[in-house]
């Protein structure tokens, strides 16, 4: 909770692929032979333009001019005594020698590259990411909560993950998430995460006091985000809504009713975890009253609808208030997904 830097700064890591090390070598081999044979090639098209210290040059003495040229600076015995065969060598097989030697030694230059490349896509995500939703936490919670967000339309480059552990957050990245490896509770890491420009944080700790933590530092950074939290003790809830938050979400007692449910009313208990697994059978989700059904009853509604958001209250379909719909309402609704 301190806007000092933690110790060790929290680093960035974005969505990349990566290649395997068999894989570079055979393709930088791959190049510099490329580029022998071309040289190669060259050479001895216009032979007539090379002398040899023996006479006439063959295939095999350009394959010798050529590997002598490309590895060092040659030998002498063989010499581009033409125009034309020294023009090629000015334009063509002296540049080669260039990127032969930067292939040779494309180690260190692809991690300078490497390493630029990676600074430049820091740099620009930093600038460009606005409006995102931030996960605090990568665990099971976590997951589960950013699946629903990918079922609904959410794009993954639209979710930030930040978590201390950088294994989770590798796999985040190879997710195609960006990630942020560090303590969700130091503002310096949520700084890192964009809290301050986001629309909505989802707070998926595994301990209630760090969710509580977490929320009061991104409510301090951003006092206009949602926040949306986990806890698994109930009597914690009240605490992280005076922290900020404006959902709490109780883990353990909702797993609690699903088991109570599922002994004593299994099909219920089936029914609300389909509604529960967005994109698979029956879904539940919110939106706008269309014009059509302005002034109408919720009864009236093509889709079963549960229930009503009006003036930011939730009533239940059954209210009196639900008898006629009006315009900014947004309707509950019960719709039938991709079969399983």
């Amino acid at each position: 909770m301190t806007d000092e830097e933690p110790t060790r700064k929290p680093r960035v890591l974005l969505p990349s692929s990566e290649v395997g090390p068999l894989r570079a070598v055979l393709y930088r081999l791959g190049v510099a032979f490329g580029l022998l044979l071309a040289v190669v090639a060259a050479v001895y098209a216009d032979r007539g333009g090379y002398k040899d210290i023996d006479g006439s040059v063959d295939l095999l003495d350009a394959f010798y001019y050529s590997t002598v040229t490309m590895s060092t600076t040659g030998y002498g015995d063989i010499t581009p005594v033409g125009d034309g065969a020294r023009l090629v060598n000015t334009l063509f097989i002296t540049p080669a020698r260039v990127l032969f030697l930067i292939v040779l030694v494309g180690t260190t230059l692809e991690v300078l590259a490497e390493r630029t490349r990676t600074d430049w896509r820091l740099a620009r995500w930093r600038e460009r990411v606005r409006n995102h939703i931030v996960v605090a936490g990568y665990g099971t919670k976590g997951r589960s909560a950013i699946k629903t967000l990918l079922n609904t339309g959410v794009r993954p480059e639209s979710i930030v993950v930040v978590d201390p552990d950088p294994r989770v957050v590798a796999e985040a990245a190879e997710a195609g998430l960006a990630g942020v490896v560090g303590d969700a509770t130091r503002s310096a890491v949520l700084k890192r995460a964009g809290v301050d420009r986001c629309r909505e944080v989802v707070v998926a700790a595994q301990r209630d006091d760090t969710a509580v933590l977490v929320t009061l530092t991104a409510r301090q950074l951003n006092p206009t985000a949602r926040i949306q939290a986990a806890v698994r003790e109930a009597e914690n809830a009240p605490l992280l809504r005076q922290s900020g938050a404006d959902g709490v979400v109780t883990s353990s007692e909702a797993a609690g009713r699903l088991l109570g449910m599922s002994t004593s009313q299994p099909n219920v208990s089936a029914v609300l975890e389909d509604l529960l697994d967005r994109g698979s059978g029956l879904d539940l989700l919110e939106r706008d009253v269309a014009d059509d059904e302005i002034g109408g009853s919720i009864t009236e509604v093509a889709e079963p609808a549960v229930a009503l958001v009006r003036d930011g209250g939730i009533l239940p379909y059954s209210d009196p208030a639900c008898v006629r719909l009006k315009a900014g309402d947004r309707l509950i609704v019960v719709r039938i997904g991709p079969s399983r």
